[in-house]
């Protein structure tokens, strides 16, 4: 990054004219100069005063840092006994729990790659995940073993082995329990040297927009990131206790639960699945502070407010960090009227940008609703005009392109995807229609391949899902272009209706018709019984345009 301070930029939206650059207006913090460096070394060094690392919810098992560090070490230990090397691909698929923090931080001290997937998801595609990522060992439960039925790939299991005929044909070779129980005073265990630019992650992105691509991240993008949680810490709230409430697998519960609250000494209560009684119950249990949260779980929170209030004391939660989706302003309102002592704080980060972006940190900065917060500390920022490629200034609305020590190293095994998001000056092309304001603050309009093109006109989806989901009789919408010969593409919405309603399509689109300009008018309407979402929350627009084409 170039020296701020010799650079004409405006201190209040941190714009520089001359270069048509954002700057972030955190304060900058030092990446580690020694370039021999693991994450796991680096998070395991980082001061704090925390005494809880993780907390299982179902069990109530505590684990602390320093059994934490240990368990890191004899699972390293177990790993270098099997073989695993610096550069081969560890999988993991399996539910969030105490041992996958454990799991992915010896994986990394070894200069091992970690990879990780959805449970849920089928044999076919474990097995392409692992061809493309070349894994070499597989961490696993065994719900998901007889998914993996056939595969050569030596299993360790996360839970108790159970008898061989009910996992499949497959090759379990130890159990987490056995690992954690490795001595590992005088024993000499195989260990390259890892540097910083090493690989460390390759989460695969959510393919919303494309195949799924896996994304490399090294060890210092990882640094950037686990460093941002201390340095932004605020030492006026207090001890925090965090909830992963939100997969492991995906970058925001690996980035910010698995490795980056470590840094902070905060305490991470884990849920293994997403369950809203369980979550409540945890939070007024373990007096959680601060819940993550994405937007279609709000929206429930906010609709069932009342028996919320009723039976869960929420009194310690001080905040809500939501993220993975925009989220409408006429949300934030709603949930303030109904928890008014809780604040949102929205973020913005993408597998690509190592969980880097934008985030809110105080509660003044939590009133910017409809934003996404400042510039991540380090990190630089453009807004490109998608058409003809010239860089915006504040205010105007074009393609948010970042830079900074966590963009990602490049796609696995795909240089046409890496050169088309990569620049050749480390910018990476984030695919959002955004803008900076006069203050700094990053929102979020929508993502640029979803635009709707009605007459030539832009039509964001993400505002016409927010006046959806405002409608009484609407439990979950998602607006999607329809192809028109005429028109090029129109909007049409599918919408969940609540229970007992029985709104039609013309008046549902009236109630939209009477609060958009006419090119912005949904033109077609369907009910369906659920919205396809992956893990983080987003609408998985790919599967209803296939589905509306379908019964043309």
């Amino acid at each position: 990054m170039a020296e701020i301070s010799s650079l004409r930029i405006d201190p209040r939206s941190g714009f520089c004219s001359p270069s048509c650059t954002f700057y972030s207006k955190r304060v900058p913090f030092p990446l580690p100069s020694n370039h021999a460096l693991d994450i796991t070394t680096f998070i395991s060094s980082y001061p704090h005063h925390g005494k809880t690392a993780f907390i299982d919810a179902a069990t109530g098992r505590h684990l602390s840092f320093s059994q934490l560090w240990q368990s890191v070490d004899s699972v390293s230990t177990c790993l270098s006994e099997l073989g695993i090397r610096k550069g081969n691909v560890v999988i993991i698929i399996a539910p969030n729990s105490i041992f996958l923090p454990i799991v992915c931080l010896s994986v990394m001290s070894l200069g091992a790659i970690i990879t990780t997937s959805n449970p849920l998801n089928t044999s076919r595609e474990f097995a392409v995940q692992m061809a493309d990522s070349k894994s070499v060992l597989v961490f696993t439960t065994t719900q998901v073993v007889l998914k993996l039925a056939g595969s050569p790939l030596p299993i360790v299991l996360l839970d108790e082995q159970v008898a061989t005929e009910k996992t499949g044909q497959v090759k379990i070779v130890t159990t987490i329990s056995e690992m954690l129980k490795k001595e590992t005073k005088d024993k000499i265990r195989v260990k390259d040297r890892v540097y910083q630019d090493d690989a460390a992650t390759l989460l695969y992105s959510s393919g919303t927009t494309g195949a799924s691509k896996g994304v490399i991240s090294s060890h210092r993008n990882l640094m950037a990131l686990t460093q941002s949680f201390s340095h932004l810490s605020n030492p006026e709230e207090g001890e925090q206790t965090h909830i992963c409430a939100v997969p492991m697998f995906h970058i925001y519960g690996f980035g910010a639960f698995a490795i980056g609250k470590l840094t902070q000494g905060s305490k991470v209560v884990i849920l293994s699945k997403f369950d809203m009684k369980e979550m409540l119950s945890a939070v007024e249990k373990y007096r959680v502070t601060c819940l993550p949260l994405v937007p279609p779980i709000l929206l429930v929170m906010v609709k069932e407010a009342d028996e919320i209030r009723k039976k869960y004391d929420l009194s310690s939660l001080q905040s809500i960090v939501c993220g993975g989706a925009p989220l409408s302003k006429d949300l934030i309102n709603r949930f303030r009227e109904k928890f008014p002592s809780i604040d949102i704080r929205q973020g913005y980060a993408m597998t690509e940008s190592t969980g880097f972006g934008a985030s809110m940190q105080t509660p003044e900065e939590c009133l910017k609703y409809g934003s996404v917060g400042l510039l991540s500390p380090n990190l630089e920022a453009k807004i490109v005009d998608p058409t003809t490629g010239m860089a915006l200034e504040v205010n105007q609305k074009g393609e948010l392109w970042l830079r900074g020590p966590s963009i990602m190293k490049g796609y696995l095994n795909n240089a046409e995807a890496t050169a088309a998001t990569l620049d050749s000056q480390g910018w990476l092309k984030t695919g959002d229609l955004c803008y900076i304001d006069d203050d700094g603050y990053v929102y979020v309009v929508d993502r640029l391949k979803e635009l709707i093109k009605y007459k030539g006109y832009q039509v964001p989806p993400a505002e016409l899902e927010a006046l959806l989901l405002s409608h009484p009789q609407i439990s979950d919408a998602a607006v999607i272009p329809f192809p028109d010969e005429e028109v090029g593409q129109y909007p049409m919405a599918y919408a969940v209706r609540k229970s007992g309603s029985n709104i039609s399509d013309t008046a549902l689109m009236d109630f939209v018709a009477k609060q958009v300009a006419p090119y912005k008018r949904i033109r077609k309407v369907a009910f369906v019984t659920s919205i396809p979402k992956n893990p983080s929350g987003k609408i998985l627009r790919r599967e209803l345009i296939k589905l509306a084409i379908s019964k043309i």
